[in-house]
């Protein structure tokens, strides 16, 4: 539903005559302050190389975590990347910036609720930075905690009303209301104000989907990859639009391409399977089915998908063992409950099939599944070869 720029305090150097200072003296000539002595400041206190090839190494060693986190961040080993942020000491790792790293990868490892937290210490620790604010927001609208995106949304607009972050959190606000026109302005206004920000057509991309202009959309996330070639959330986007429009190869050829700069993610391995089991590559999509459950135990998707391709190829037994288990880790998916009951309809166990039926109603699906599970129970009795040509 990501690329980052670290962005700190500029420190110009606007007079060049500073780097040769010098000290005047009360008979009025200047000498240079290394004519003090070897081993003495301009306060003329002793400093020892010892001591300062001591702090140098310790600057040196801060720095090299610094990088190296970032570095893993930026290949998406977010895992690897908190390890190493944890080296830090305490006073460092609790900066705003450090902190919104870490929101970042949370992020990135779709664990919403610790993002929520870093995010909310990195706030903290500088309310006035909007470093991460722009995946903060994407954040609370996974949460859908719509006061706290709100309240963010308007502190940022108040602190910076030029940064496109204010705009992308003002955007996702109206987004999770459901307003996606009034979202789709305001993060059209994040990319007026930064043409190069290339998660703000990312998300103008996203609103045009929700609107079904799929022409708008495959045109704002072919701007963010001109800007950022490595961002994966636009090569995902445009994944997504040629699965929903059935041109598999597209799809296929898209999310591969996004896997191959964010290889540990478990969503795009999930689609990816899922357009390889449109192409009828079921071997293939199953080894990538695999990979997703194992890369995120937590996300129901990958097994599901995994069912379904099961179902495909008359490997029943298979299938509701990976439903079983999927029971455990969400209970409340009517989805499952109903692919159950399709199964048990194929193996001609009515009584099963009614019961799971009857379960996937109660979970309240959307409209559409409703809709789809009553005409399951309506033609219980008719075989699937008969219902087909009905």
């Amino acid at each position: 539903m990501v690329k980052v720029c670290i962005s700190g305090t500029r420190n110009d150097i606007s007079n060049d005559s500073r780097l040769n200072m010098t000290m005047s003296h009360p008979s009025g000539d200047a000498r240079p302050l290394e004519q003090e002595g070897p081993g003495t400041s301009a306060s003329g206190v002793n400093v020892s190389s010892t001591s300062i090839l001591s702090g140098a190494s310790e600057i040196l060693a801060l720095f090299r975590i610094l990088g190296e986190g970032y570095r893993l961040s930026c290949l998406y080993r977010c895992q690897d990347a908190l390890d190493v942020y944890n080296k830090l000491p305490h006073k460092h790792y609790h900066t705003g910036w450090v902190l919104s790293q870490l929101g970042r990868a949370y992020f990135e490892m779709v664990d919403y609720l610790e993002a929520d937290h870093a995010f909310g210490l990195a706030r903290l620790a500088s309310p006035y930075s909007l470093e991460g604010m722009d995946v903060y927001s994407t954040v609370l609208f996974h949460l859908k905690e719509d006061m706290k995106l709100s309240y963010l949304a308007q502190v940022l607009v108040s602190t910076d009303r030029l940064a496109p972050q204010s705009w992308c959190a003002m955007g996702n606000c109206y987004s999770l209301q459901k307003d996606h026109e009034t979202a789709l302005k305001n993060f059209q206004r994040a990319v007026q104000l930064n043409p190069r920000f290339a998660y703000g057509h990312t998300l103008c991309g996203h609103e045009y989907v929700a609107l079904e202009d799929f022409e708008n959309a495959i045109k704002c996330y072919q701007s963010a990859l001109r800007v950022d070639a490595r961002h994966y959330n636009a090569w995902y986007g445009l994944g997504m639009i040629y699965l929903r429009q059935e041109k598999f190869e597209f799809s296929e050829h898209h999310f591969r391409m996004a896997l191959g700069i964010n290889p540990q993610s478990s969503v795009i391995m999930s689609y990816l399977g899922t357009a390889l089991h449109a192409l009828k590559k079921n071997e293939e999509a199953l080894e990538v089915m695999e990979l997703a459950i194992v890369a995120d135990k937590k996300n129901p998707l990958p097994m599901y998908q995994k069912a379904n391709i099961l179902v495909s190829t008359e490997s029943f037994d298979a299938a509701l063992e990976v439903l079983e288990e999927l029971k455990e880790h969400a209970p409340r998916e009517s989805s499952v409950y109903a692919l159950m009951g399709r199964i048990y309809k194929r193996r001609n166990m009515y009584d099963k099939a009614m019961l799971h039926f009857g379960v996937a109603l109660d979970l309240k699906p959307s409209a559409t599944d409703v809709a789809t599970i009553k005409a399951a129970i309506e033609k219980l009795h008719v075989p699937d070869e008969m219902e087909d040509e009905l």
